[in-house]
């Protein structure tokens, strides 16, 4: 069991959280690092092999400043290098009980990670923190609706092993039923239940979940009457987008009643927003001199989050972040390919102090005192892969969400889009949107008109190289909006992960 002690009891773990500083929790991940990595030096056949090719002499690796100097590892020059055999510890695959999810195959060829019950442990102990300190589960009775998807990927299944695991273990009055992407079946679970349990939280991709709330609103369902909160996972959305489910469902506080994952296959669930996160981000989109200090880029919002560098610890290299972990297969500075960066609680009280913003006393104002964790920061962009190219640069998704996230569209669209770069008749780049119709809406010169409009107006005020090409091309980079019917299987079939990008 490579879980310490301090695991053990969760009443205790979140008594340290805010009891102990920032430096006690980055020490311990820094040891976590180190150890992992010698354990995977002597027993981690691959690893070995992989250290010995790269000419590294695991004796000189004594301090976390040697540790910043290993090799990264990745899935191309590690994790498909190997059999898999060899990337478990001791070489031993077949002896073991295994849990299997696979990639959602994105960006490739579906990759396959095997688990242990310690990674479905670790997840539980991560829940259970927030689920005490956002929801209270040890006072109110819950029934959680899985609303992930079942199958090879890891969402719906290892967020059910965690949910039981936390109510067994921890003997919480929590219920979980799996209706996994079934929109239907998360209506009925919310109509029957909804008022034999104190609360209801929902499990969802939150794409998923806005097409939920939208048909629930269709079929008669009053959201507002329930005691609801919401978990997402699998990408980031914008602060829009949760005023959105604030409005539809009558949540009181944005803080604690929604939280979002950074995960991965890979690793599992490595952090996760918490009250004061969500707080941070939402005043520094409100200053935009502030948020640029932080975040840089302001064309993109990141999620996020805060960890335990003792579970997942994480590194920043140019920009590119790192992680180390005991995952289903051991990883030491593997490289994520995501875009961010990391910030201690007192650099981010220090950014925040020079615009003029004391954080504290934010944090005492939206009586969030009793939420609040030393732990550092962990911010996440959308990945570069998860754009197109257009002209030789790059459009993001998270520009073209926001901009049909307006709410003068919210009767119209589902949000919903598939992006790509064509070419037209005479073979000039286009960039055409792909857009969801809600139920019952039919396409209009008018509606697309205004879309139209409204992308370009964003992409036009967000993107500067767009900007650019605009003042040399004229509206030739205007997007091309193309109409679907709802759930359309061409672009929009139900029951999967919405691929915002097409190449």
């Amino acid at each position: 069991m490579y879980l310490s002690k301090i695991f053990t009891d969760p009443v205790l773990l979140l008594k340290k959280l805010k009891k102990e500083d920032e430096d006690f929790w980055i020490k311990r991940g820094q040891k976590m690092a180190l150890g992992l990595f010698y354990s995977m030096a002597e027993r981690v056949p691959a690893y070995k092999d992989f250290l010995k090719k790269n000419k590294i002499s695991v004796a000189k690796i004594k301090t976390i400043e040697d540790f910043k100097f290993l090799p990264k590892i990745d899935k191309h020059n590690y994790l498909k290098i190997y059999d898999l055999e060899k990337l478990c510890w001791d070489g031993n695959l077949k002896d073991k009980r295994w849990t299997i999810s696979s990639t959602s195959g994105s960006t490739g060829e579906p990759f396959y990670f095997p688990r242990e019950e310690e990674q479905d442990l670790q997840y539980a102990r991560t829940a259970e923190m927030y689920l005490r300190t956002n929801f209270q589960i040890h006072k109110k009775s819950t029934l959680y609706i899985d609303a992930f998807p079942m199958g090879p990927w890891i969402g719906g299944v290892f967020t059910f092993s965690a949910i039981r695991l936390i109510a067994e273990e921890g003997k919480y009055p929590l219920s979980i039923i799996t209706t996994s992407i079934d929109k239907n079946e998360i209506i009925k679970a919310v109509k029957k239940f909804g008022d034999k349990f104190d609360q209801i939280i929902i499990g969802s991709y939150a794409p998923f979940l806005k097409d939920t709330l939208d048909d629930g609103i269709r079929q008669g369902l009053d959201w507002k009457k329930y005691n609801l909160g919401f978990i997402f996972s699998a990408e980031a959305f914008s602060e829009n987008f949760r005023d959105y489910v604030i409005k539809k469902t009558g949540l009181k506080n944005p803080y604690t009643t929604t939280l979002n994952h950074y995960g991965t296959v890979d690793l599992g669930t490595m952090s996760h927003e918490t009250p004061a996160s969500i707080l941070i981000r939402r005043m520094a989109l409100a200053k935009e001199p502030l948020y640029k200090d932080i975040f840089g880029d302001i064309t993109k919002t990141p999620t996020l989050t805060q960890f335990l560098p003792e579970m997942f610890y994480f590194e920043n290299e140019e920009g590119n972040l790192l992680c180390s972990a005991y995952s289903g297969l051991p990883l030491v500075r593997y490289d994520l390919h995501d875009h961010g960066g990391m910030y201690t609680f007192s650099q981010i009280k220090d950014k925040f102090l020079a615009s003029g913003i004391k954080l504290e006393q934010e944090i005492g104002k939206a009586k969030l005192n009793s939420t609040v964790w030393n732990l550092p920061f962990v911010y996440v962009f959308e990945r570069s892969d998860f754009s197109v190219s257009f002209y030789a640069f790059n459009i993001y998704p998270e520009t073209v969400r926001r901009a049909l996230q307006e709410d003068v569209l919210e009767d119209k669209i589902t949000g919903k889009f598939t992006m790509l770069v064509i070419d037209d008749d005479k073979l000039n780049q286009c960039l055409e949107i792909n857009v969801e119709l809600k139920s019952g809406v039919s396409e209009t010169s008018d509606l697309h008109k205004l879309v139209g409009e409204i992308v370009f107006d964003r992409l036009l005020k967000e993107n500067s190289e767009y900007r650019r090409t605009y003042e040399d091309k004229g509206h030739k980079v205007f997007p091309k909006i193309v109409f679907w019917p709802y759930e359309d299987l061409t672009h929009f079939r139900s029951g999967i992960k919405q691929k915002w990008v097409k190449k």
